[in-house]
């Protein structure tokens, strides 16, 4: 184990969260379609991309799209649609109902709904799994018994029971999108994660297991929604020799140049989710010993171990308050918070970040609904009587960290890091 107090210089090259990582086959693709002058949103990479994308993620069919913000979109818009009819011109697929979503993840998880015109429910996260409670969506199922549409997705690449929150949709006859955006490779019970919703979608972003830069693909078993989702995604042109349209369209569609890097990222995803692993067994095996724990890895899921995170024990944390820009916190001898331990990466120019601050904390979503276990969150205390709420989500962004998780970070520079973590706590 690291253990030199005397040096404490920086990286000389940043280590970083989570940053591309790539081989050579990637560069052979993008030549092919600038060979071919393939340059546009048609192409042979395109085709390929698709199908591969399908495979690996146990679907039917895969439309490849420009991100995967623009694939959960389609996702929204073709389930609004299949469960409300289509909507008059300039108003949404999902106008005025209630979706339940996700609450501690990224905001492109449910912006979509918004972009629909749909009023996001956002349920509490489950202490066991970091993502959505299935209790507490049994609960807002039964305070909210008319929505029909769910919003799940898998954080880190930690995937919790997304079979249950599946089961729970079909028992009240809702449809489920899943956001797998962050949990490509990753399994439940052997079986792929991205195929578990009725919409599905996975991301290429430039810091995901397998990148392309950008892009994403929606993932359907229908063959009639990925047509659609393709037209949607190209402007929604009728098949006529001028420009006809009937319905509103986006310009969606990924580029062949994006997606000849995807093509050449996907052989190389197993051996990025087992490099992801080996950090992941790393920080736990080098943080023994202190009060803190790692990403919970659920029982029968295989993750893919694209960041590793951890929460500091209750017990163990100095006082530390954030307002919505800043934080302050005070230092305690044996005692640490997230801000003092990103501050230690950082200064060994090491990136990590705080935990997905929850939707229902964010300020556009701040008097929206969340539902824990118990019910609402919100509106839980009484000025002449005793009483609260437990907010899971809250307490997880309180207390956890993302540590430095690039595929690219040598054994000597992780043990640095874990270094720089355990002075935080003497």
């Amino acid at each position: 184990m690291y253990n030199n107090k005397d040096d404490q210089e920086p990286f000389k090259q940043k280590v970083w969260l989570a940053s591309p990582t790539m081989h050579g086959e990637e560069l052979e693709y993008v030549t092919e379609a600038y060979n071919t002058n393939w340059m546009s949103t048609v192409g042979k990479n395109i085709n390929e991309v698709e199908k591969i994308a399908a495979e690996k993620s146990e679907v039917k069919y895969a439309v490849g799209l420009s991100c995967c913000t623009a694939a959960l979109h389609l996702c929204c818009k073709l389930a609004g649609e299949r469960l409300y009819g289509k909507p008059a011109i300039s108003h949404g697929a999902l106008e005025g109902r209630r979706v339940f979503c996700s609450d501690m993840t990224f905001d492109a998880t449910l912006n979509p709904v918004v972009y629909e015109g749909g009023i996001p429910v956002f349920i509490d996260t489950d202490r066991d799994t970091w993502n959505m409670d299935p209790v507490a969506l049994e609960k807002a199922f039964e305070m909210y018994p008319e929505v029909k549409l769910v919003v799940s997705a898998e954080l880190y690449g930690f995937p919790g029971r997304m079979d249950e929150i599946k089961r729970i949709c079909e028992k009240h006859g809702a449809l489920l999108i899943e956001d797998a955006a962050e949990a490509m490779g990753a399994t439940i019970d052997g079986r792929q994660c991205g195929s578990f919703g009725d919409y599905s979608a996975v991301s290429y972003n430039g810091n995901k297991i397998i990148t392309g830069s950008s892009g994403g693909c929606l993932l359907t078993n229908s063959l009639e929604d990925a047509n659609r989702a393709r037209k949607w995604s190209t402007q929604a042109r009728e098949n006529a020799a001028w420009y006809q349209h009937e319905e509103v369209g986006y310009n969606y569609r990924m580029s062949n140049v994006i997606a000849g890097v995807v093509r050449g990222q996907y052989p190389h995803l197993e051996e990025h989710i087992a490099q992801k692993k080996s950090i992941y067994e790393r920080y736990k095996e080098g943080l023994k010993g202190l009060p803190v724990k790692m990403n919970p890895i659920v029982e029968g899921t295989e993750p893919n171990y694209w960041l590793s995170a951890l929460i500091i024990d209750k017990d163990a944390m100095c006082k530390q308050v954030r307002n919505d820009s800043e934080a302050l916190y005070i230092k305690e001898a044996g005692k640490t918070c997230p801000t003092e331990i990103l501050e230690a990466i950082a200064s060994i120019n090491a990136e990590g970040r705080p935990i997905w601050k929850p939707m229902h904390m964010q300020p556009m979503y701040r008097m929206h609904e969340c539902v824990g276990r118990a019910g609402s969150i919100r509106c839980r205390t009484n000025a002449y009587i005793a009483g609260g709420a437990e907010d899971v989500g809250a307490d997880i962004f309180d207390r956890g960290a993302c540590l430095p998780s690039d595929n690219k970070m040598t054994e000597e520079q992780q043990e640095r890091i874990i270094w720089a973590i355990r002075s935080c706590f003497e």
